[in-house]
C-alpha cells in the first residue's frame, strides 16, 4: 500500500493499492489507523476497487457501519469510481445524501475528491 499526501494543507492522503482493504469494520478502523500512522491526514481517498463489492448492497448495512467508523474518529473520504453500473434506487439516494454531507464522498475522479476534501 502507498500513501501519497495531496492538497494544498498537505493533509489529505491517497492510498494506492490494488488490494481490497475496506471490507468491514475492522478493515475500516485497521485503515483509518494506518492512514494515519503513515500519513498523519484526517482525509483519505480510496479507489472503488478497494472497496469490497459487499459494501455497495445497503441491505447488509455494512456501508452504515464502516461509514460510521469514519465519522466516529472524525474522518474525512472520498471512494473514487464509477457508480453507474448500480441501478439500486436507495444506493443512489444514500450516495446522493452522502456527498450533500461533509464526511463521506462518492466520487468520479481524484480532482472531485481533492474539491470536496479541501472545502469541508
Amino acid at each position: 500500500m502507498e500513501y501519497k499526501i495531496l492538497g494544498e494543507k498537505n493533509d489529505i492522503v491517497l492510498i494506492n493499492t490494488d488490494e481490497i482493504i475496506i471490507k468491514d469494520t475492522q478493515s475500516a478502523l485497521d485503515l483509518i489507523a494506518s492512514a494515519q500512522y503513515e500519513s498523519n491526514c484526517d482525509k483519505l481517498i480510496v479507489y472503488k476497487l478497494c472497496v469490497a463489492e459487499d459494501f455497495f448492497i445497503l441491505s447488509n448495512g455494512i456501508a452504515g457501519e464502516i461509514l460510521q467508523k469514519f465519522i466516529n474518529y472524525s474522518k474525512k473520504i472520498a471512494i473514487v469510481g464509477d457508480y453507474s453500473k448500480y441501478t439500486s434506487k436507495a444506493l443512489k439516494d444514500f450516495i446522493y445524501e452522502s456527498n450533500k454531507g461533509n464526511s463521506i464522498y462518492f466520487v468520479s475522479d481524484i480532482e472531485e475528491a481533492l474539491i470536496k476534501l479541501a472545502s469541508k
